[in-house]
């Protein structure tokens, strides 16, 4: 067994690495581009929804409530339509320092949980590819699968769905490489 102490840098520089392949991956590569599509009449819906003056936060419309969709006046509503589940974003700059700093630490921590499953599953020594398998395996989890419910549930999709798979898959596999590396001897 590994200290968690230890992996101190492992978790670090998967972090690093998942972090710029990240940047590589939204920045340069482009195949997310088709995640969202555009609204018919954009900016007649933009300028609709703005007069509400919706908060930011999660919406759902129509909304069923406490009752679930057993209220009569909910299943109306959802028959009628349009459906739809959209999260408002405050107006202004579109400034990401915020959200980097956050996604930087969520892959420390994603990095944290891959090196404690392998610290408790590999001794200090073990080979490249027994760690990268533990620590690849976790972070994949990590990464990639709470993503499925948003398809399955909120309709999400697919293709969105798998592309950021792919993406987890990416993260996962630098982030055992990265354990794998600098696993303690």
């Amino acid at each position: 067994m590994v200290a968690l102490t230890a992996l101190w840098l492992p978790i670090l520089v998967s972090a690093v690495f998942v972090f710029l392949a990240s940047a590589l991956i939204h920045m340069a590569l482009g195949y997310h581009a088709a995640d969202y599509g555009r609204a018919p009449s954009e900016d007649a819906v933009m300028d609709a929804l703005r007069g509400f003056s919706i908060p930011p936060g999660d919406y759902m419309l129509p909304c069923p409530g406490r009752t679930g969709g057993r209220d009569p006046e909910f299943a109306a509503k959802h028959k009628k339509g349009p459906v739809v589940i959209m999260t408002v974003l405050p107006a202004g700059d579109m400034r990401m320092g915020k959200q980097l700093v956050m996604w930087f630490v969520y892959c420390l921590v994603v990095g944290l949980f891959a090196g404690y499953l392998t610290s408790r599953a590999q001794p200090a020594g073990a080979p490249y590819l027994e760690v990268f398998r533990f620590a690849s395996t976790v972070a994949f989890a990590g990464y990639a699968l709470a993503l499925w419910p948003l398809s399955i549930w909120y309709r999400r999709q697919l293709g969105t769905t798998i592309r950021s798979t792919v993406d987890g898959l990416i993260y996962s596999l630098l982030t055992g490489g990265a354990f794998g590396w600098l696993w303690p001897s």
